[in-house]
Order: structure tokens, then C-alpha cells, then sequence
């Protein structure tokens, strides 16, 4: 299996994901910052980055008139 490379940045925002996951807590992009410990401004090229190397995907409110933006989650690896 190939091994994929991430920044330190990349890094934090991908086990924040899966931090807040694991605890049944949604991936919201502000809850992501807060957990990663950078600003929410901070979190958001690394979240299309992680999303463009197949280790994030995201998911949009499946509730009209409930957005609260997207959610990021993690995949499954095999």
C-alpha cells in the first residue's frame, strides 16, 4: 500500500477529524480548528488537501434549514 505524505498541518487537521469522530462529536470546520488548535481559517486548505488525497471527504447537511456547514470525515481505510 502506498504511503501518502502529509504537512504537519495536514496532520493535525486529519487527527482532528478523527479525534472528534472517535468521541461521536461532527467534524464541523469549526470544531476541526478548535480541536487542531489553529484558526478556522487555518484548517481550511488543509481540509481540501487531505480531501484531493482521498483521506477526507466531505458531507453536507442532509437537513434543509439546519446548514452548519459541511462535515468533514474521515475514511475507512481498508
Amino acid at each position: 500500500m502506498q504511503q501518502v505524505r502529509l504537512s504537519d498541518v495536514e496532520e493535525r487537521v486529519y487527527q482532528a477529524v478523527a479525534a472528534l469522530e472517535a468521541r461521536g462529536q461532527v467534524p464541523y470546520p469549526d470544531m476541526i480548528a478548535e480541536e487542531s488548535g489553529l484558526s478556522a481559517e487555518e484548517v481550511h486548505a488543509p481540509l481540501h488537501m487531505l480531501t484531493e488525497k482521498n483521506l477526507l471527504h466531505r458531507e453536507d447537511s442532509p437537513m434543509a434549514g439546519l446548514d452548519f456547514g459541511p462535515r468533514w470525515c474521515a475514511r475507512q481505510m481498508a
